[in-house]
């Protein structure tokens, strides 16, 4: 079970994370793509990190807009480093900021 982070932790992830922020406990980030098949190159891209990390985020896509939502649910539903590693995996591959 991982273990929560502390909101000074968060703090100091999000400043190496632009654009994300913690909401509700998650991490969240919307994108803005330039069409559909662009949108779902990415939720496909986004999905194979994933499923290497096994970590498995919350996807809402409509047209060109991903928002992903990431938390810990054995952790409770908290926050915790595995969803930091997977937003920070995010932006390595993203060519949207």
């Amino acid at each position: 079970m991982a273990d929560p982070l502390t909101d000074a932790q968060i703090h100091e992830a999000l400043s190496g994370l632009p654009g994300w922020k913690h909401e509700n406990d998650h991490l969240t980030k919307t994108f803005e793509l330039g069409g559909f098949k662009e949108a779902l190159s990415f939720i496909v891209r986004l999905g194979l990190h994933a499923e290497e990390l096994n970590h498995h985020p919350e996807i809402f896509n409509v047209y060109n807009t991903v928002r992903i939502s990431l938390n810990t649910h054995d952790a409770g539903g908290k926050v915790t480093s595995r969803d930091v590693k997977l937003a920070s995996t995010i932006e390595s591959f993203s060519w949207v900021r």
